[in-house]
């Protein structure tokens, strides 16, 4: 069976295509520019994108399986094609914005949802998994400060979250694409344990071996800096995040073992991984 990975270069799609390949599983990878896009000579990559559904005819040739990204803007053209390509499951990363209590009012959840809708109403079999906040998010918010100033600027250090290491997404997706059993299921996946920024901020600075300061600003510098690394939008919802969990516990889950049967990596786990992103 040919598996089709969108996104493979990004952060957790990387981990689905190299977990499939280890899994014995066919997989075309897909690149607007293939000859820049830096894979393996001997890896299969097809020219697509999203937005020009011209290109995914033949991307989703012979296909039985699709990893896909949640882009609204190209949902139906990709609808489309995977139906015409007879593709029999698509499996989705989607948010756990989705099932949100403020969902109707988020609109990084209705963007998912209107691409989870799509895909329900499409007859095509498929998987949701709904992760809560990526642990890839820190190094839109501290990288640069971390490495021009050893400093992390922040209106509330006691906000907690549960990070989740795209690892244990793409397990999850590997795992979803590769067994039965999983078919018209949504997963809700957060990291194992809850941890304020503060400790957060912490863990990187043992990962790099530096003692990282911590500056509590307002939340309008802070709305004015995360501006500078992400859209507004996500900048707003972000903080909002933080706000309603100030001194409160995050979520947690115990999915990914519960699926694939190891442990989750916890952040300071993550942090290790990519503590040459902050050096």
């Amino acid at each position: 069976m040919v598996t089709v990975v969108f996104g493979a270069r990004g952060n957790v799609g990387r981990h689905v295509a190299a977990g499939l390949q280890a899994a014995g599983e066919q997989v075309r990878v897909t690149s607007r520019n293939p000859a820049t896009a830096g894979f393996p000579s001997q890896m299969q990559v097809a020219a697509a994108d999203l937005e020009e559904p011209g290109t995914l005819p033949a991307t989703l040739a012979g296909a039985e399986n699709v990893f896909l990204y949640a882009k609204p803007a190209g949902i139906q053209g990709f609808v489309e094609a995977a139906q015409a390509a007879r593709v029999r499951h698509v499996l989705l990363l989607s948010s756990a914005a989705v099932v949100s209590a403020n969902a109707e009012h988020n609109p990084i959840a209705r963007q998912h949802r209107a691409v989870e809708l799509a895909i329900e109403q499409s007859g095509i079999g498929w998987t949701f998994i709904r992760p809560g906040m990526f642990a890839t998010n820190t190094r839109w918010w501290w990288t640069e400060s971390i490495r021009t100033a050893n400093t992390v600027r922040i209106p509330y250090p006691d906000a907690q979250t549960a990070p989740v290491h795209e690892k244990d997404m793409a397990a999850l997706a590997v795992t979803a694409l590769t067994e039965p059993g999983h078919g018209h299921q949504a997963y809700v996946i957060y990291g194992p344990e809850s941890l304020t920024l503060q400790r957060q901020v912490e863990q990187i600075g043992d990962a790099i071996g530096s003692e990282i300061r911590l500056e509590v600003i307002s939340r309008e510098q802070a709305q004015a800096e995360l501006s500078k690394t992400m859209p507004p939008i996500g900048a707003e919802t972000i903080l909002r995040a933080w706000e309603a969990s100030n001194g409160i516990p995050a979520q947690t889950s115990v999915i990914v073992e519960k699926i694939t049967g190891r442990s989750a990596h916890t952040f300071a786990q993550w942090a290790a991984d990519h503590a040459d992103d902050f050096r």
